[in-house]
């Protein structure tokens, strides 16, 4: 089980998370809607600490973090349990593909490289790139540099793996491929925590849907609930902006 208790976020006097509580039972998928600067990646940066929370806790398994009081080796002890999607795909350019799924294998779970490498073919087998693993990213469009994305954090096995709007940043042609891949993930009872703008998919692979607004959880539910019956008049009004 996964638990988030009253994380908060503030930049300057914004408040950008306003003391969220979640649960995430294993294997779920939970999608993450919403108007924009609402604090959706917000909240996936900060329960990694790539934004390190003002306040709250999370529990992953064993490990629990007070943020208030989270050290460097508490940080990286969570970051071994969690992967990351990232919308701009965050490559390391002066890695080749192979590398850049290997990189965190070898340095956060200290896997010996022929280990790594072999994961990271069978990886890049599994993602329709096996002739691209010596390819910069340079090299690569922009389907391909997310499918990478992708590979580097299926090959974590994380206990939780965060996806921020991962179709943002690509041109329409390469959006299907990269949603389909994270359905095949899902497929697989990844724990995943999603934020996306793709209603369609949200309502595909979801097992709960939540919106957020103000930096709070407004409602939740299973898709059909959310975008069927959305009792919130906020989640109504941007059901419809969206449709």
């Amino acid at each position: 089980m996964i638990r988030v208790e009253g994380l908060t976020k503030r930049f300057g006097d914004r408040t950008v998370l306003d003391g969220i509580d979640l649960e995430i039972a294993p294997g779920e998928r939970i999608v993450v809607i919403g108007p924009s600067g609402t604090g959706k990646s917000t909240l996936l940066r900060c329960l990694n600490f790539l934004d390190r929370p003002d306040a709250g806790r999370i529990t992953l398994g064993d490990l629990t973090i007070d943020a208030a009081r989270a050290s460097r080796r508490d940080i990286l002890a969570l970051r071994r349990r969690t992967a990351f999607v990232f919308q701009n795909y965050a490559l390391f350019a002066n890695r080749t593909a192979r590398q850049n799924i290997t990189e965190a294998l070898t340095v956060m779970k200290g896997m010996a490289q022929a280990e790594a490498d072999a994961r990271a073919d069978a990886i890049l087998a599994e993602i329709g790139l096996a002739d691209r693993g010596d390819a910069w990213p340079a090299a690569l469009s922009g389907g391909q540099q997310q499918r990478i994305g992708i590979g580097r954090a299926m090959a974590l096995h994380a206990d939780l793996m965060l996806v921020d709007e991962p179709t943002s940043a690509l041109d329409p042609e390469w959006v299907g491929e990269v949603l389909a891949l994270l359905l095949r993930v899902a497929g697989r009872r990844q724990t995943m925590l999603i934020v996306t703008h793709e209603m369609q998919f949200a309502r595909e692979i979801a097992d709960r849907v939540l919106f957020m607004d103000g930096g709070r959880i407004v409602e939740q539910g299973p898709p059909a609930a959310i975008f069927e019956t959305p009792r919130d008049p906020r989640l109504q009004a941007f059901l419809r902006r969206v449709a």
